[in-house]
């Protein structure tokens, strides 16, 4: 692998927070870079070796008291580099160095008032008490007492110490997110941190990026073949140009068509793809995932079956080329944060095919390496490769395509109406203007049918849902409020247009709780 250790960079130890990744992203932002890795994952001589310009300790849904909480050395706060413990990361710091972390009396999950007593290099340009400053908590526990040597920086009302410093070493903690956007003045922490505190210059950007991920996947293929599933969205092929750069030839792109995409994209695709300068070959699937489908309605049996169908069609298109030895995929950090633990303990909320969807046993390794990056970091990437924005912009399309889309069994007649139902609402948010300012918008269709009247004759067919949201890295989005004549001229004409649906609904729900895809 290339050389990362003469890269300036700001390291995250994942305890295993949802929330890690946005650390990473933020820091990214200012410009400098930044990477991930599992508490467990460096040693003390493998961080010294790296020499960050500064360590962040991650939040967790642990509590320090767990008997398999995750932890570190304590040796880390003596090495030198600067450190900033963020929620459990600070419960931790506490704890490891003689403090007494305890049960709050009120837990704060949300919004609160955060005090600054002490305007440090931390709060530095932030007003102090008595002026509030509204923060993001999610914590069960509290510092009760501090470690000998460190003193309180700010505080809240279930608080008493909302921040931390050690008064000699260049050792952080606050209680707070400053991750995350409700954090008012999260951003002013993380750039004091980093700039102020660690003596970081902002000279990291995309254009890095593909440097050092060229250098990587060059060094890892070595003279190998590489197969790239190409969906042709931005995510995969972004990673068929990165890849490219890289190795050149030894890269073949496949175009699976497994009967599950939407109306005319095998054919929108390969003209694009082919475009683009890239080897692609098609391979037309979809019957064989239609028939592994059938009668199948679990939502997670479902993923399972396309990844391990997918798997299979890979390798038997890598034994046609000969002596293929890695399969590389546009695998997202949202998609790997909630299929299966990233680098940490974090929770797992469904499977992705390219993710948690994979079998056990590959004969391909993968190559994945957009897998730390949100979708519109990737769409700066493709600009930085030199995509048309039509491709940029495409609204995201999951891995399984339609089949999670069909709530309940996925036949080819289902495939045809929503493919119909779904055409329409693209093609009327592209009429409309709005296909460019929302995040996504699909039709879903749901296992029921309900009594309607068309003519003079009463019918009894399916319910389509319109689905559209607005975020800005599918970590969280919300409902988006489309103009209620838009919403009639999708329903109207999905109603008179797609035979087999005689009701549509729009989804009012935000994520959290829902997530974007009904599946």
């Amino acid at each position: 692998m290339a050389d990362k250790t003469q890269i300036p960079k700001i390291i995250v130890l994942d305890f295993g927070s949802q929330t890690t990744q946005l650390i990473a992203r933020r820091i990214r932002e200012f410009k400098v870079f930044s990477e991930i890795h599992a508490y467990n994952e460096l040693s003390i001589a493998d961080i010294q070796l790296i020499n960050p310009k500064g360590i962040i300790l991650s939040g967790s849904p642990y509590s320090v008291h767990d008997t398999d909480a995750p932890t570190v050395s304590k040796k880390i706060f003596d090495i030198g580099i600067p450190i900033l413990g963020i929620c459990y990361g600070m419960q931790l710091t506490a704890h490891l160095l003689g403090g007494r972390v305890e049960k709050s009396e009120c837990r704060e999950y949300g919004p609160a008032d955060l005090i600054i007593d002490e305007p440090d290099e931390l709060f530095y340009g932030l007003d102090p008490a008595p002026v509030p400053h509204r923060v993001w908590m999610s914590h069960g526990d509290r510092v009760e007492v501090l470690p000998e040597g460190f003193s309180t920086l700010a505080y809240s009302e279930s608080s008493p110490v909302s921040a931390m410093k050690h008064d000699k070493k260049p050792v952080f903690g606050v209680q707070f997110h400053p991750e995350v956007v409700h954090t008012t003045i999260g951003n002013e922490v993380l750039q004091n941190f980093v700039f102020r505190i660690c003596k970081c210059e902002p000279s990291w950007n995309m254009h890095s990026f593909v440097e050092t991920a060229a250098k990587e996947i060059k060094a890892k293929v070595g003279d190998g073949k590489v197969i790239c599933a190409l969906s042709g969205g931005v995510d995969s092929t972004v990673t068929a140009l990165l890849i490219n750069k890289a190795i050149g030839d030894q890269l073949v792109s496949i175009f699976v068509n497994n009967g599950l995409l939407r109306k005319n994209e095998p054919e929108t695709v390969m003209a694009f793809l082919e475009k683009l300068g890239l080897n692609v070959r098609y391979v037309d699937a979809e019957a064989r995932f239609i028939k592994r489908l059938y009668k199948v309605e679990d939502p997670e049996e479902k993923r399972k079956i396309i990844g391990n169908e997918f798997i299979a069609v890979f390798e038997e298109e890598a034994k046609k080329l000969g002596d293929v030895k890695f399969l590389a995929q546009g695998t997202l950090y949202p998609d790997v944060i909630e299929s299966v633990s990233f680098k940490g303990p974090s929770a797992t909320i469904k499977s992705h095919h390219n993710v948690g969807g994979l079998p056990e046993v590959m004969k391909l390794d993968l190559i994945e390496p957009l897998r730390e990056l949100f979708k519109d970091e990737v769409r700066e990437l493709a600009k930085e490769l030199g995509m048309p924005d039509d491709l940029i912009y495409r609204h995201p399309f999951p891995g399984p395509g339609l089949a999670i889309r069909i709530l309940g069994e996925v036949t080819p007649e289902r495939l045809n109406i929503l493919r119909d139902a779904d055409a329409i609402v693209i093609e009327e948010m592209k009429k409309s203007g709005w296909y460019k300012r929302v995040w996504q918008s699909f039709a879903v269709l749901l296992p029921i049918r309900t009594v309607g009247v068309m003519g003079d004759e009463r019918t009894y067919e399916y319910v389509a849902a319109i689905r559209s949201v607005d975020s800005v890295d599918a970590m969280t989005a919300d409902w988006t409020r489309l103009p209620a004549d838009l919403l009639a001229r999708i329903s109207n004409r999905i109603i008179n247009e797609v035979r087999g649906v005689n009701r549509v609904c729009y989804d009012i729900s935000s994520k959290p709780p829902a997530t974007i895809e009904w599946e």
